[in-house]
């Protein structure tokens, strides 16, 4: 089973609490042997649903954008050392070409739907956010979208120019 994962950044520390425990769950409860957790490492949710996976036997991948790859997101002295142990303990690293020579570039939402069989979204609900376009993709895709967003949750500071609804209910899991 090949799980996404997408969620916000900049949570407080109790929201965390509550999410890290709500992704240690859901992991767990997939096969360790077919499980593989594919994101793009992003501080937070994404980190810790990859150290979950691979605390309980799965493999993860890891998706690198055009820019990140070019500024070297993963190497010297801003990439975290979870981030950089993360990365060399993936299975795999899939690095986006640039769009300029027929790649995805930063798309990195597009690639990752197209990767995984269902998707961990760790948001609030709100539009116009990163994982409300992830979910928004998903949905359109038919995945199976599972939303974490326990009780007592804080949200981040809604971004600028928050769009429209992500659309309608998620299909029933496969």
């Amino acid at each position: 089973m090949r799980v996404g994962i997408i969620g916000h950044q900049g949570l407080s520390d109790l929201t965390e609490m509550l999410v890290r425990g709500e992704i240690w769950r859901l992991v767990t409860g997939y096969g360790a042997y077919d499980l593989v957790g594919v994101g793009c490492l992003a501080e937070g949710p994404e980190t810790w649903f990859a150290r979950s996976v691979l605390d309980h036997g799965g493999k993860v991948e890891v998706i690198v954008s055009a820019a990140a790859g070019r500024l070297g997101a993963f190497s010297g002295p801003g990439c975290g050392r979870t981030r950089q142990r993360l990365l060399n303990e993936a299975n795999a690293v899939h690095r986006l070409a640039p769009a300029e020579v027929g790649g995805l570039g930063d798309d990195t939402c597009r690639a990752l739907v197209g990767m995984i069989d269902e998707l961990i979204a760790v948001w609030d609900g709100r539009p116009g956010s990163e994982p409300a376009r992830v979910v928004e993709a998903a949905r359109r895709a038919g995945l199976f979208v599972q939303v974490v967003w326990p009780e007592g949750c804080e949200s981040p500071e809604p971004p600028a120019g928050a769009g429209e609804d992500p659309g309608p209910a998620t299909p029933p899991r496969k």
